[in-house]
């Protein structure tokens, strides 16, 4: 039976967050502080001025304290992953967890994109529910909405767009007459599309500056939805800024390697009740 771990993304931040494993770390506090400018365990205790819900505040919280509970799960000896993956942000504790990085370097790389994305800030992202992609793409096209693009297929019934918000708000409207229920998303800027493009250009020449080690465990790629191939970490870690969260993809692809997966999630639940629904679906199995 095949086990994967499963690390949670931007929107799982909250105040609080971390309390029971920062004065654990000291050191690795510390030099996350450093590097950030900022005592980063206040910042997670009590939230001064929203900072988690500033993108480049958010993205280096929330990879401190899930990396932080993955050492503390790896303190503890609890069983070996055969899979890590991990949503948008999650996805660099799970190449942390997998050996491609250490933690100093991935606190550097999530601290440049969180950077790059907060700047690329005029825009946003909604779920919408309940909608096949064929159908939403239908919709979009019937309204000549072409400036939208599919940033996430997180179910089968939970699809994210994003883009401009005036295009956004067009599509709320073209959804809301056909009785489509949405949701938008408390995010700082149109990720996993089309309008990354100038950050992936930036985020890629920095990611050039540093050597990625071949993983010891498969990491499942947002991008692609298959297992991260060794040497491509610049090219892939680019797309992931400009192309969807295969989400469902990626869990199809661990339970077509084994019907019989099971799953934990580092951190909380959400990403297990995703897993759950795509699983019924898939064939009625819940991880």
């Amino acid at each position: 039976m095949s086990f994967a771990v499963l690390f949670p993304g931007q929107g799982a931040q909250f105040r609080g967050m971390g309390a029971d494993v920062l004065g654990r770390y000291p050191a690795l506090t510390e030099f996350a502080c450093d590097l950030l400018g900022y005592d980063l365990a206040a910042v997670c205790r009590d939230d001064p001025d929203g900072m988690l819900a500033r993108t480049e505040c958010t993205q280096p919280a929330l990879f401190v304290v899930n990396a932080l509970h993955l050492f503390e799960r790896q303190r503890r000896e609890e069983r070996r992953a055969d899979y890590y993956l991990g949503h948008s942000l999650g996805e660099y504790n799970a190449l942390l967890a997998a050996g491609v990085f250490d933690f100093q370097t991935g606190l550097r790389l999530v601290k440049r994109r969180g950077e790059l994305m907060a700047a690329a800030s005029d825009g946003g992202m909604t779920a919408v529910l309940n909608v096949p992609e064929r159908q939403l793409l239908e919709i979009l096209r019937e309204d000549g909405i072409e400036s939208v693009d599919l940033a996430a297929f997180n179910t089968d019934a939970q699809l994210v767009i994003a883009g401009p918000h005036p295009d956004l708000r067009t599509a709320h409207e073209a959804l809301a007459r056909r009785g489509v229920r949405f949701v938008p998303l408390r995010v700082g800027g149109p990720f996993h599309s089309r309008y990354m493009d100038p950050a992936r250009v930036v985020f890629e020449k920095y990611l050039k500056e540093f050597t990625f080690h071949d993983p010891h465990t498969p990491v499942i790629a947002n991008a692609t939805g298959l297992p991260h191939l060794p040497g491509e970490f610049v090219r892939a870690l680019g797309d992931q800024l400009v192309r969807p969260v295969r989400w469902t993809d990626s869990v199809r692809h661990l339970l077509g390697q084994d019907p019989s997966l099971e799953c934990e999630e580092v951190g909380g639940r959400s990403l297990l009740d995703m897993v759950r629904k795509i699983a019924a679906s898939h064939g009625g199995h819940k991880p």
